[in-house]
Parts: structure tokens; C-alpha cells; sequence
């Protein structure tokens, strides 16, 4: 987690340390004035806020041990019989479902009922996806020793995801409608995640195509990867409904995909309250 807090730090940072630096300009410090509506909601300006939840997390696993199971059967006999290095598993998937929680803010201008902004949006929960499956193959062709031995092999694979946090900056474009103000967003994602990787192969030979086949090895490896950092993109839509004062509230529904190590993707569905500057 200590990467993800870094990362997160040294954005805040660097967004505060620009915005302190800007030179104090109307064009710069929301002061698109002279286009803002007549009549209707201003929306230009700073926000904060706080949001909560409900999502879910669909983990495919069916190629995330392709690299552990080609390194762990290199050169082997049983790889050279079976090919194991291609086996793959297209049930491998888990789906988990959880909370969350979190906060959010950013920066609009606006142009007669145009609003376009940038904002950074962070929420907190738990999604644990584990999915373990196990292929067992025989080959029919003698494996080129002597006396010629065929092989057979039981693969089992497994992986588990820890999503905890996610993190993302996106760029929003809205249509600002009364009091409502629809948009749609499109951005970067990063997450911090607990990764565990396993695959454990079981071989054994014959001297008869059939069998009986008696064990000759048992090979593992594994992959632990704790507070690691995973990245992706973020897109979604929502509104915001201005309250009395600068008080307003947002519905709004967040699709997050990340791609590396385990392809996981994050919907969620949520409500918050917000300040505007």
C-alpha cells in the first residue's frame, strides 16, 4: 500500500503546487465569467466531495500463469511430449462483490451550459476474486527416449486478487441542464492490489500408450506480489443535482479495467455529496 499512497501523495502535490503557481489571471482562477448561463446553475469552480457504493470485480485468470507454467516446464520431457506450455484455462474466472467509499474532487469551467473539468477520484473497498482449475493430458506418442516412454501431466492452476484501492484522473464534459448537470468521463486508473500466483504440474510415464502410468516428478512455482501497484483506464458517466447554496449531489457509474498481471475489470455504481467553491 505504501506504493499507492506515494503515487497518490505526489499527484496531490503536484496539482496543488500548480495551482498555487498559477499567476492571478481571470482566465485562470474561474473567471470564464462572461460565458457562464444567464440564468440557471454556475458550475465553474472548485469541488470536493464524499461518495459511497456498491461494485463488483470479474477477474480473468485464464492466461495469468501462462509465464509461471512456460518457465517452470522448459526443457523438460514431459514439455516436449505434451506441449504443456500452450495448455490454457478458459474456465479460470472469479467475480467478487463489495463496498465502497471514498471521496472526490476537481476543477470545471464552463461556456454558456458547456462544462468541461479535470478530477481525481479515490475510493476504498475489497474485492477478492480466487479461481483454481486443474487439466489433466496424456500423450500418444513416445517422447524420443529410449526405451520410447509416454507421458501424461496434471496441471493445477491458481490465482487470487486483492483489490483494496483504486485511484483515478479523469477528464469530464458535461451539459449543464437547470439544475442538473449530466456528463461522461474518460481517464487513467490505477489500483493497489495483493496478487498470489500458483501452478503445480504432476508428470508421470509409461512404457504402453495406455498406462499404467507411474509418477516420475512434481514441479511448482509461485508468485506473491503484496501492495503492488496496478494500472489501467477509467470511463463512465453521471450527474450532479445542485442543492440550495453550493451544496450538490451525484449518481454515477465508474467502469475501471486493469490489464496487467491479472485482467481485472471494476464496476461500480455510486452516490456522493459535494462542495463547490
Amino acid at each position: 500500500m505504501n506504493k499507492f499512497w506515494l503515487v497518490a501523495a505526489f499527484m496531490g502535490a503536484a496539482s496543488v503546487a500548480q495551482a498555487a503557481d498559477l499567476p492571478d489571471m481571470p482566465a485562470l482562477r474561474g473567471g470564464f465569467t462572461e460565458g457562464l448561463p444567464a440564468t440557471g446553475t454556475n458550475w465553474q469552480g472548485y469541488y470536493v466531495g464524499g461518495q459511497g457504493g456498491y461494485g463488483a470485480a470479474d477477474a480473468h485468470m485464464s492466461s495469468s500463469n501462462r509465464a509461471l507454467l512456460s518457465g517452470l516446464v522448459q526443457n523438460t520431457a514431459v514439455e516436449q511430449a505434451l506441449h504443456i506450455s500452450g495448455w490454457s484455462f478458459p474456465n479460470n474466472n472469479a467475480t467478487s462483490r463489495g463496498a465502497v467509499y471514498g471521496v472526490f474532487g476537481g476543477y470545471n469551467s464552463q461556456w454558456d451550459d458547456v462544462v468541461v473539468g479535470l478530477e481525481a477520484s479515490y475510493v476504498h473497498g475489497k474485492f477478492n476474486a480466487l479461481s483454481s482449475q486443474e487439466i489433466a493430458r496424456h500423450a500418444t506418442t513416445p517422447d524420443g527416449s529410449v526405451p520410447p516412454l509416454y507421458r501424461a501431466a496434471n496441471v493445477t492452476s491458481m490465482t487470487g486478487i486483492s483489490i483494496s484501492d483504486m485511484a483515478t484522473l479523469r477528464g469530464r464534459a458535461g451539459y449543464a441542464w437547470g439544475p442538473f448537470l449530466p456528463y461522461m468521463f474518460a481517464g487513467l486508473a490505477l489500483g493497489n492490489a495483493d496478487i498470489v500466483r500458483e501452478v503445480k504440474v504432476d508428470s508421470s510415464a509409461s512404457t504402453q500408450p495406455l498406462g499404467p502410468f507411474y509418477p516420475d516428478g512434481t514441479r511448482s512455482a509461485a508468485s506473491d506480489l503484496r501492495d503492488h501497484l496496478v494500472y489501467g483506464y477509467s470511463l463512465g458517466l453521471g450527474v450532479d443535482m445542485q442543492l440550495s447554496g453550493n451544496l450538490f449531489v451525484r449518481a454515477e457509474y465508474e467502469y475501471v479495467r486493469f490489464t496487467n498481471q491479472v485482467d481485472t475489470a471494476v464496476n461500480t455504481a455510486r452516490l456522493g455529496l459535494g462542495y463547490r467553491f
